[in-house]
């Protein structure tokens, strides 16, 4: 193990996430703003330390939570859009650090508007419209009285309109996609025609921008979020696109051996007895588990890296450990790499074969990595 390295720790590419943010720059244009999205620790790869690397490549922002704001705006002066939800304490904090809000409904507004006056200030705000996602944002039928209300709100600037699509990323249909434009479109349309000609507008995330924006500056910003890690939305739109842009992987999860150890046959391994040793088993115990974000379900099923072999879970993964299997690995010795995630030597895991193993998608493998685990800039 290098020295003055933690045990276990994630090793973000500092090259290869400037290499994706690029890739997309050079599909979307100079025209359309970037709006990178670092939410939930960046899904898992560190808001502050991507955000510290690609603030000269990004226009702005954007995380979900008040506690995610007051953390990158120790960082970065860049604009910043807190889509979730704030309630009234959150929407001060954020007025405060010069964010700019999203406004769910009326009632948001007006807390927004309200909380503004208090703080003597002007706050610019993206008004969320609901295009048959069926979550956050106004209704269509609301459109209209919503634009009446917000005229006579002297402390809200709307500097954008945005909606998000709901089935784009892994179908060959895309019917509903084109419902959703269509009635987004309409619903801006109105905004213009009451006076609100230069907002911005955006609907597309990265699938939205390898299927339908596609460097046609369709609108003034898109979101980028899993492209920028260098993760496909889905398999399909990697073989619509691979040819188009190449993404690299950014992160590697890291740990080491903590013990070498032999088991006769018959001997059980972990909780649950899940699996008997049929023959005499080569082990080694590995410092990393569910309380990490290994998920449970790799249980007698996922894989990690050991000199470049992959070495198979056996029995149940736990809190703080798991064990594999390096029956077929020689010369493995405590304090030796292990790579849950990324690659070594000849062998590669990535988060889609966790998903895939675990029974979810790319997106959770690696949101769910505990932000205890120490985040190393390569």
């Amino acid at each position: 193990m290098q020295k003055n390295l933690p045990l276990s720790y994630i090793e973000i590419s500092k090259e290869n996430l400037i290499h994706n943010i690029k890739q997309f720059r050079s599909l979307v244009g100079e025209k359309t703003k970037i709006a990178s999205v670092i939410k939930a620790n960046a899904y898992g790869y560190g808001d502050c330390e991507v955000a510290r690397i690609i603030a000269p490549y990004t226009d702005y922002f954007q995380v979900d939570s008040i506690e995610e704001l007051e953390r990158v705006r120790n960082v970065t002066k860049k604009p910043i859009l807190v889509f979730g939800y704030l309630n009234e304490d959150g929407i001060k904090r954020a007025i405060k650090l010069n964010a700019i809000i999203s406004a769910f409904d009326l009632i948001h507004l007006l807390k927004i508007n309200y909380i503004s006056g208090l703080l003597k200030k002007k706050t610019k705000v993206h008004v969320a419209i609901d295009s048959y996602l069926g979550r956050e944002g106004i209704m269509p039928s609301q459109i209209e009285n919503f634009i009446i209300e917000i005229k006579k709100l002297k402390n809200i600037e709307l500097d954008g309109v945005y909606s998000h699509f709901a089935n784009i990323e892994d179908t060959m249909n895309f019917t509903h996609a084109e419902k959703q434009i269509d009635m987004y479109h309409k619903y801006v349309e109105i905004f213009r025609q009451n006076g609100y000609i230069n907002i911005n507008t955006h609907i597309s995330a990265t699938s939205g921008i390898l299927v339908y924006e596609k460097g046609n500056s369709l609108h003034n910003i898109v979101r980028l979020g899993i492209g920028l890690y260098g993760m496909w939305p889905s398999e399909h739109l990697q073989f619509l696109n691979k040819k188009k842009i190449v993404l690299k992987q950014v992160m590697k999860w890291i740990t080491h051996v903590a013990q070498v150890k032999i088991l006769p046959a018959n001997h059980p391994i972990g909780y649950g007895l899940t699996f008997i040793t049929k023959k005499i088993t080569k082990i080694a115990v590995i410092p990393q588990g569910y309380a990490d974000g290994l998920p449970r379900l790799l249980s007698n099923n996922g894989e990690v890296l050991i000199k470049g072999k992959k070495a198979k879970i056996l029995g149940r993964v736990a809190m703080n450990m798991i064990v594999v299997d390096v029956s077929n690995i020689k010369d493995i010795m405590p304090d030796d790499e292990v790579v849950i995630l990324g690659e070594q030597g000849k062998g590669k895991i990535t988060a889609e074969q966790i998903a895939k193993e675990s029974n979810t998608i790319n997106y959770e493998a690696t949101t769910r990595i505990s932000a205890l685990l120490p985040r190393v800039i390569k």
